[in-house]
C-alpha cells in the first residue's frame, strides 16, 4: 500500500519535470527562430508558393548582408540550377570553395555542386575533372554515378565500363544490364569496321557478364553473317526467342533474310508463323505478310493477316488488312477502298510507335538506350497500340 502511494505522487512530479522541459525546448527553438534573418522565411514564404523569382532575390539579400551563410550558398545555387541558371549557380558554388575559413566537410559538398552545375551546363571537361577529385569522400558513389552518366555521354564505352564496375564494388547495386549494352557498343563499332572477330570477343564478355543480353545475341548472329556463316548466323538469331519472345519481332527480317539466302525460304516462313502465334506482333506480322505473298500468294497472306486481326484487333492490323485487300480488290471497288487505307493508315502511323517506359519518350524506331532519359532497355518491342491492346 505505501508502495503505490509513492506511486501515486510521484505522478505529478514527472508530469512537472515534463512541462519544465517542453518549455525549455520551445524557448531555444523562439531564440533560434528570432537569430535567423527575416529574409529566410520570405523566401521559404516564396518557395512555399511556388515564386522562385522572388526566393531567389529573398535569399541573395541574405547572402548579402551575411556573406558567411554557406547554408544559403548552397539553397542559392540549387535554386539557380534547377532554373536553368548555370552560370549563376557556378559562380556560387564557386565564391564558397575560394572562402579559406570553410570547413572540409562544406567544401566537399560545394565541390559535389560545382559538379552537378557543370554537368547540367554540358560542360563535361570541367564535371569529369571535379568529380574525380571527389571519388575518396563521402560523395564518392554520387560522384561515380555522375562519371557513369559523363563516360555514356560522351560514348567512352571502356571508361563507363570501369565506372560501372567501380560502382557494383562501391555497394551501389549490380550493373550488369548495362556493362553488356557497353559491351555491345563497343562490338557495334568494330562490326561497322568490319572487324567480326574483334567484336565476337567483346560479345562473349557482354554475354557473360548478362546472359539474357539480347542485343549481344543478336550482334553475334550479326558477327557471324558478316563473315559469311549463315548457318551460325541463324542459330544465333533463334536464341533470341529463349531470352525473350517479344524480341523476336526484331530479328524477324534478318531470319527470313537468311532463310532466303540459304534455300530454305518456307522453313524460314513456318518458323516465323509459329512465333506470330506464340508472340503478336505488327512487325512480325509484317516480314511474314511480305514472305507469304512472295511464296504462297496474295489469298494466303490475306487469310493470315484477317486472322490475327481478329486475335489482336488494332488500327495496325486494319491499316495491315486493306493493304492486303487493296492487292486483290476488283477495279471499281479501288478508289473507295484506297480512301479507306489512307485514312486509317494516318492514325495507325500515330500509333506505330515505341515507348520508353521510364519516361514516356515515344520514338518511331526502337532503341536500346532512350533518347529521352538516357535509361537502358526500357522500350518494349511491341508499339504503343499492341500495349494498349495487351494490356
Amino acid at each position: 500500500m505505501e508502495f503505490e502511494l509513492w506511486f501515486l505522487l510521484g505522478i505529478p512530479v514527472f508530469f512537472g519535470l515534463g512541462w519544465i522541459a517542453a518549455r525549455v525546448d520551445i524557448r531555444q527553438l523562439l531564440s533560434e527562430s528570432r537569430s535567423l534573418p527575416r529574409g529566410y522565411f520570405k523566401g521559404l514564404n516564396f518557395l512555399l508558393n511556388e515564386q522562385p523569382d522572388k526566393a531567389i532575390d529573398a535569399f541573395i539579400e541574405i547572402v548579402r548582408l551575411d556573406p558567411e551563410t554557406a547554408d544559403m550558398h548552397f539553397a542559392l545555387g540549387n535554386l539557380f540550377r534547377r532554373r536553368g541558371e548555370t552560370e549563376r549557380a557556378i559562380r556560387v558554388h564557386q565564391n564558397l570553395l575560394s572562402r579559406p575559413d570553410l570547413p572540409q566537410e562544406q567544401q566537399v559538398h560545394a565541390l559535389y555542386e560545382l559538379g552537378q552545375d557543370y554537368l547540367k551546363a554540358g560542360l563535361l571537361d570541367r564535371a569529369e575533372e571535379t568529380f574525380d577529385r571527389l571519388v575518396d569522400t563521402q560523395f564518392s558513389v554520387q560522384a561515380r554515378r555522375a562519371l557513369l552518366e559523363i563516360f555514356q555521354r560522351e560514348k567512352e564505352w571502356v571508361r563507363a565500363i570501369d565506372a560501372a564496375l567501380a560502382l557494383q564494388e562501391a555497394g551501389a547495386g549490380g550493373r550488369q544490364r548495362e556493362i553488356a549494352q557497353f559491351y555491345c557498343e563497343l562490338a557495334q563499332d568494330e562490326l561497322v569496321h568490319v572487324h567480326s572477330a574483334a567484336a565476337m570477343a567483346l560479345l562473349e564478355k557482354a554475354l557473360s557478364t548478362d546472359r539474357k543480353s539480347v542485343r549481344a545475341t543478336m550482334l553475334i548472329g550479326d558477327a557471324h553473317a558478316a563473315e559469311g556463316n549463315i548457318e551460325e548466323a541463324l542459330l544465333s538469331w533463334r536464341r533470341v526467342e529463349q531470352q525473350s519472345v517479344p524480341h523476336v519481332a526484331l530479328v524477324a527480317q534478318r531470319l527470313m533474310d537468311g532463310y532466303r539466302s540459304v534455300g530454305r525460304a518456307q522453313e524460314g516462313v513456318n518458323l516465323l508463323k509459329s512465333y506470330l502465334a506464340e508472340a503478336s506482333s505488327i512487325d512480325l506480322l509484317e516480314v511474314v505478310f511480305k514472305a507469304v505473298i512472295e511464296l504462297d500468294g496474295v489469298e494466303v497472306a490475306n487469310q493470315i493477316v484477317s486472322d490475327e486481326l481478329r486475335r489482336t484487333p488494332t488500327l495496325l492490323g486494319l491499316d495491315k488488312m486493306l493493304e492486303s485487300r487493296l492487292m486483290t480488290a476488283p477495279p471499281e471497288m479501288l478508289p473507295e477502298l484506297s480512301l479507306v487505307k489512307n485514312l486509317v493508315h494516318g492514325y495507325a502511323q500515330k500509333l506505330a510507335r515505341y515507348q520508353c517506359s521510364h519516361c514516356g519518350f515515344k520514338a518511331r524506331q526502337f532503341y536500346w538506350q532512350c533518347p529521352g532519359c538516357n535509361q537502358w532497355e526500357s522500350y518494349a518491342p511491341r508499339r504503343t497500340e499492341e500495349l494498349t491492346v495487351m494490356d
